[in-house]
């Protein structure tokens, strides 16, 4: 085991975040950790990587454990290049290399037989063990596959300090990959990927060596990945195995038995409860009276179950129809500092049509949004009697002096308060946050103030820019319940797939300049791509294969040079045979070579590394032939 709690309890002043938690994650894991926000995910994460400590119970961690943490916003502060900031990550095993390398030239000047020559023998054989485990020969390879899988492929050399907030977050994401720490931890991981990336982390993390423990929202990546969910509720943890689709099956049963369970033993208290009250001053029945009260003493009393505060409820409507013809885009050229985002782009949006609008970061999503809602731009015609309500998922419409209530109140003086706070509630901001400071929320409540400023505008045209973004699994599935309820038309940007798939009857992807448009739901998209995908690979074999027909056909020109290339082919095959053989032989002395008995053998050792020397210079030249062969 890796992690241990044991009766752990932690709290904030007087404030108790969970009470008696107990857990283990084992080396290998997958856990989910999920729960609404304050329940304590991140206390429990602070607590496991040892920021904090408990107030009793104890957090026992295996010797030598070591963990690696992503923050849902750690990044790096690094005058770095991508490139060079993964290579430290390798520094001890370029060191390795470097060190096997210089014994090794000791070796070869150390006089046989000798107490040196042995001790050199010893280290180098140490190191090549060390070298082997940790595969120090592939570090490039290691590097270039993170990089290209988390997005970075064409950005080896760029600056770390001149990248986005959420570029860092995902590149310390990269490095932690790269590092394989015995536990992962990932808050929120999935927050700042675009789709294509999330579907190669997930893999990748499948073949992940050490354990991994995620808190997410994002039920596709708890679904490809965990065999275990956490659930923090009511101060305290539950365990479920499976995934979240799982998970979910099992807490309704847990739920549903134990309020059955609760019920029954209601009902069976409050008949021993009657019997006594009517027959425990009668002569002849206040003997059976009393040992039902025995029972009732002894009975063990259950808890009621925990009833969890509703989810927040959302409701979107208009008050006038807009035409047919929503939106009509035409031969749209967008661009941002110079950068062309968007060329020739085509897109029309009928009324009451839920689209998706997806892409990777930076292929300009959130810019097409902002010009559709600004209106300057000739080559987006809009719809007669359209009304735009936009959500911002960085909140930037937010004036975070006001408070809570006055900011939705200022936006519409003509409701009363009691409407504006009823609003406010129903989208999960209480009594309590009335008063609070924009400024001071978190990122959730920040979504759901920002929600339901979304849902007064009335739009009949809803424009969201990854609203799903700090919001809890509950309020999640209450949005989407919402907008699937909408009867108006939707336009919306989001890397949540169950999201997606819940509401998209079309989806529009931004790829290569273009706009491409697929005229189903996500499901259908997903095949459509990997359809294309599949294509484009096939077309490019087909052209390596075309050109290879021609360029033997080109080569095939006279009788001569038919010989010739057929001498040739035997040549290299022959070569080939050659060098497999030499290697199959060089393999061979390398086993023989970390044979315990070989290795105190000097004079062995001696003849074997003599050997190995002049398969390698003979190897050397097949190679150097080869190369002028083909």
């Amino acid at each position: 085991m890796l992690i241990t709690f044991e009766n752990a309890t932690f709290s904030y002043g007087d404030n108790l975040i969970f009470k008696d938690v107990n857990f283990a994650v084992n080396e290998g894991e997958r856990v989910g950790l999920i729960g609404a926000n304050g329940e304590g995910k991140t206390t429990l994460i602070k607590l496991i990587s040892g920021e904090l400590f408990p107030d009793s119970g104890r957090v026992i961690k295996r010797n030598g454990v070591s963990i690696g943490y992503l923050e849902q916003s750690g990044g790096y502060t690094s005058g770095n290049t991508v490139y060079g900031e993964m290579l430290e990550v390798f520094k001890s095993d370029f060191a390795a290399v470097k060190k096997l390398e210089n014994l090794s030239a000791q070796l070869a000047e150390t006089e046989y037989n000798t107490r040196e020559y042995a001790a050199l023998s010893a280290q180098i054989e140490g190191l090549q063990k060390l070298i082997a485990s940790r595969d120090s020969y592939n570090v490039e390879v290691k590097i270039k596959t993170v990089l290209n899988g988390m997005g970075f492929g064409d950005r080896y050399d760029s600056v770390i300090d001149c990248m986005s907030g959420g570029e860092k977050t995902r590149l310390k994401l990269a490095r932690l990959l790269l590092e394989e720490p015995d536990l992962l931890i990932l808050d929120e991981p999935t927050n700042h990927l675009d789709i294509s990336t999330l579907f190669w982390l997930e893999e990748y993390l499948q073949s992940f060596k050490g354990a991994v423990l995620t808190v997410s929202h994002d039920r596709y990546f708890l679904d490809k990945l965990t065999t275990r969910i956490f659930e923090l509720e009511n101060k305290k943890l539950l365990t479920f195995s499976g995934n979240y689709s799982k998970y979910k099956i099992l807490k309704a049963e847990l739920n549903a038995r134990l309020l059955k369970e609760y019920e029954a033993q209601q009902e069976e208290r409050a008949k021993l409860q009657d019997y006594v009250d009517r027959n425990i001053v009668r002569a002849t029945t206040a003997k059976s009276a009393l040992s039902r009260v025995n029972r009732l003493e002894r009975m063990e009393i259950l808890e009621k179950p925990y009833v969890p505060k509703n989810a927040p409820h959302f409701k979107f409507g208009f008050d006038v129809k807009p035409y047919e013809k929503v939106l009509n885009i035409e031969n749209l050229n967008l661009s941002i500092g110079g950068k062309t985002l968007i060329s020739g782009g085509q897109l029309n949006v009928a009324r009451g049509e839920k689209v998706a609008l997806v892409g990777e970061n930076g292929t300009g999503k959130t810019t097409l949004l902002k010009a559709i809602l600004k209106g300057n731009n000739r080559e987006i015609e809009v719809g007669r009697f359209v009304k735009f309500a936009a959500y911002d998922q960085e909140g930037a419409n937010l004036n975070g002096e006001n408070t809570v209530l006055a900011e939705l109140w200022d936006r519409h003086s003509g409701l009363t308060q009691t409407e504006v706070r009823s609003l406010l509630a129903a989208c999960g901001l209480f009594e309590e946050d009335m008063q609070k400071p924009v400024k001071s929320l978190s990122g959730g409540e920040r979504a759901k103030l920002a929600l339901a400023i979304l849902e007064s505008e009335r739009g009949n045209v809803l424009l969201l820019d990854e609203p799903t973004n700090h919001l809890d699994l509950p309020a999640r599935e209450s949005l989407e319940k919402a907008l699937k309820e909408f009867d108006g038309t939707l336009l919306f940007v989001s890397h949540d797939r169950y999201f997606i798939s819940a509401l998209a009857e079309k989806v529009v992807e931004i790829e290569n300049l273009k706009l491409s448009v697929y005229e189903g739901g996500y499901g259908f998209y997903t095949e459509e791509k990997k359809r294309q995908n599949e294509a484009e690979l096939k077309a490019k074999e087909q052209a390596k294969y075309a050109a290879r027909e021609e360029e033997q056909k080109n080569s095939y020109r006279s009788r001569k040079e038919r010989a010739e290339e057929a001498r040739r082919k035997e040549k290299i095959k022959k070569t080939e045979s050659d060098i497999a053989a030499l290697e199959a032989e060089e393999n061979k002395l390398n086993e023989e070579l970390l044979k315990p008995e070989n290795l105190t053998d000097y004079k062995k050792l001696n003849e074997l590394t003599n050997k190995l020397q002049q398969i390698k210079i003979q190897l050397d030249e097949l190679y150097n032939e080869y190369e002028t062969l083909i």
